[in-house]
């Protein structure tokens, strides 16, 4: 693997072609290579001159979760909250999959028709589970009237909920390693592979898919079997992620690429995209290790070429287009891969970091039995060294960015806390302790060149979390039978109540700028510092520090010599008192346990504004219903001799819900 990935002297570094990032015969192997110790990364960076004008943070948000209400109404409730989100410093809004789903409630990824927005009646429904295609227009439209552009989610590797079934010869594989075929013979089966889109009747694409567009299926309903079956005649695409030997295969019926109408057809519906939202700012590409890699790189010519290309547009200054903005979704923790696959993309597309989350997961999870032990003490770390704590080495905050992307590509990294795929019950869960999570925003947030940071829908407006209602099928519900309901009883509040994260965004967005010296001298307590900028919220700085561990702890830090006499404060309250920066710009700054603490000038260019700023987080209207719905059951209680009781019936909670979210 590692020739392939030009990591070798026999392999020199391509200058046109970059090459696969893919290689050998595993996905186990690993090249040898030197690293930097832990201690030393991430090192001391300015981002821009002191002298010269820096550029606004990005920040984006995925503006969904898993457990959205199937209300139709998201678009909506997006629109609302732009204004806020702009506040916020969010530039970037990644939306679910815009596309009709297998079924009215689906989240999108159970792809059904990538032509229809929310425009044609069909799988139940006019609207897709998130709105009608009018309404998101008009979120992208006001997007772009408040400096946030959207980024819509492009499910293009599979096809679900097929109008009919045809007749296939097709093999079994082996689901651990798919190169390795299970039948000797082709056999019949019945899949469900063709599409006719009778609601859109043949309008913007008139591609009908059959079997001949797809490389394999997961069900036969002739012998109502599940397995993988991959067609015959029909070939996995070489240059996929290894995983599973080769990992063409996901879901549902997998798309072939090569087939040239299913190229033609997916180039045109970019194209086409562009034309229903002009004001697009981009797509995130959803499961790209299951789709071949140079179908990819071929994409995205198109879009550049075909779709926003770099010439003088249509404005009235005929200014140049701006290019989408394109981040690929590829789980995979191996960084180093992650980089070549960039580097072969021509740099063109972010990824996600994938290893950056798991290394929040090891060390948030294993300090939660942090225990005491020998003592070892730091420099710059103000604790009494017999009452210092010390754990497995799996806590070692000096660690948090091993070998991560945005150590090895941090102009092509979206960093990221949770999404709708890690949240608890999905297929790639991956708890973080609640402690851990101010710290791991603070991380993502606040510091230079660790990647573009997205903000998750759930951590700042809470979550439904698993449900349990279900509705019956009719008329005047929102969901079929059977389909679960979002349930309140269930409800997960916003991190830290809610008032936390919009306040570390809102520094991000004023005073992040500028050089920044780190102090990773301790395992356990950790912190750094940004001078901050001239153009940027006044020049104010920030000095972030923070403790995994059960003692409080502070740190002496430098923020520059052009903030002495200043008195800095807590920005998140966590920590009381203040900090006089001395004539050298150096400062001791506490921490509690298990908490982090962001240290700002109270005298800073908007410290006003972010102090008294409060996030409305009842974007579902649910606290004003439950209060009524309190005040209700006060005044029965009191007129009743015995209070009634308070569960409701299925049905019931369908009609409540529906009463709550004003849904026809």
């Amino acid at each position: 693997m590692s020739a392939f990935l030009g990591l070798t002297p026999s392999h020199p570094s391509p200058t046109l072609e970059p090459p696969p990032p893919y290689g050998g015969t595993s996905s186990q192997l690993r090249p040898l290579r030197h690293r930097r110790p832990a201690s030393e990364l991430p090192s001391t960076y300015t981002p821009y001159p002191p002298d010269s004008p820096c550029p606004p943070n990005q920040t984006m948000i995925q503006g969904f979760e898993w457990y959205i209400p199937p209300d139709f109404q998201h678009w909506t409730r997006l629109t609302k909250i732009i204004p806020t989100l702009a506040q916020l410093g969010i530039t970037q809004l990644w939306i679910p999959p815009a596309c009709k789903a297998s079924w009215k409630t689906g989240n999108g990824y159970d792809i059904y028709d990538l032509y229809d927005l929310g425009e044609f009646d069909q799988k139940g429904s006019r609207k897709t589970k998130w709105g009608s295609k009018s309404e998101l227009q008009q979120l992208v439209a006001l997007g772009v009237q408040y400096g946030v552009s959207v980024l819509f989610d492009a499910v293009l590797n599979h096809k679900a909920a097929a109008d009919f079934k045809e007749p296939v010869l097709a093999r079994r594989v082996d689901p651990k390693d798919r190169n390795i075929v299970l039948d000797e013979e082709p056999s019949e089966i019945e899949a469900w592979t063709g599409y006719d889109f009778p609601g859109r009747q043949g309008l913007y694409s008139p591609l009908r898919w059959s079997a001949r567009h797809f490389k394999g299926i997961d069900y036969d309903d002739l012998r109502k079997e599940n397995a993988i079956f991959k067609f015959e005649g029909k070939e996995w695409s070489a240059d996929v992620d290894e995983e599973n030997g080769n990992y063409d295969y996901l879901m549902f019926a997998d798309i072939d690429h090569s087939h040239p109408e299913v190229k033609r057809d997916i180039f045109h519906w970019t194209w086409w995209l562009k034309t229903q939202l002009p004001q697009l700012g981009g797509l995130r590409l959803d499961a790209i290790k299951h789709y071949s890699f140079s179908f990819v790189r071929e994409l995205l010519g198109h879009i550049d070429r075909n779709v926003c290309p770099p010439y003088p547009s249509s404005a009235p200054d005929g200014s140049p287009e701006k290019q989408w903005f394109i981040v690929g979704e590829y789980w995979r923790e191996d960084s180093e891969f992650l980089s070549r696959y960039i580097e072969y993309m021509h740099h063109r597309l972010y990824l996600f970091d994938v290893q950056l989350v798991s290394n929040f997961s090891r060390i948030s999870m294993a300090s939660e039995n942090l225990l005491s032990s020998t003592p070892t003490p730091s420099p710059s770390t103000n604790i009494p060294p017999t009452t210092l704590p010390y754990g497995s080495p799996s806590t070692d905050l000096r660690t948090i960015f091993s070998d991560s992307l945005c150590l090895w590509s941090p102009h092509n990294t979206i960093s990221f806390i949770t999404n709708h795929d890690t949240q608890p019950n999905q297929p790639l869960s991956t708890p973080i302790a609640p402690f851990f999570l101010p710290l791991a925003y603070s991380l993502i947030l606040l510091r230079a060149n660790a990647g573009l940071p997205c903000v998750f829908w759930s951590d700042l407006y809470g979550s439904y979390g698993t449900t349990t209602h279900t509705t019956p099928d009719s008329e005047d519900s929102c969901t079929p039978n059977d389909t679960p309901l979002p349930d309140p009883q269930n409800w997960k509040p916003p991190i830290c109540g809610g008032q936390v994260l919009p306040k570390l965004m809102l520094a991000r967005r004023l005073w992040a700028y500028g050089t920044q010296h780190d102090y990773f001298d301790h395992p356990h307590c950790v912190g750094f510092t940004r001078t901050g900028h001239y153009s940027q919220g006044g020049g104010a700085g920030v000095a972030v520090v923070m403790a995994n561990w059960w003692e409080h702890a502070s740190k002496r830090m430098y923020v520059g010599v052009e903030h002495a006499g200043e008195c800095w404060t807590d920005l998140l309250k966590f920590v009381p008192g203040e900090v006089v920066i001395d004539e050298e710009g150096w400062g001791v700054f506490p921490v509690a346990a298990r908490s982090v603490a962001v240290w700002v000038n109270k005298e800073a260019e908007g410290r006003e504004g972010v102090d008294a700023f409060e996030l409305d987080t009842d974007v579902y209207g649910f606290n004003k219903r439950q209060q009524e719905q309190v005040y209700e059951s006060q005044r029965g209680a009191a007129a009743e001799e015995e209070p009634e009781d308070w569960m409701v019936s299925a049905r019931g909670a369908a009609a409540e819900y529906l009463a709550m979210t004003g849904s026809d």
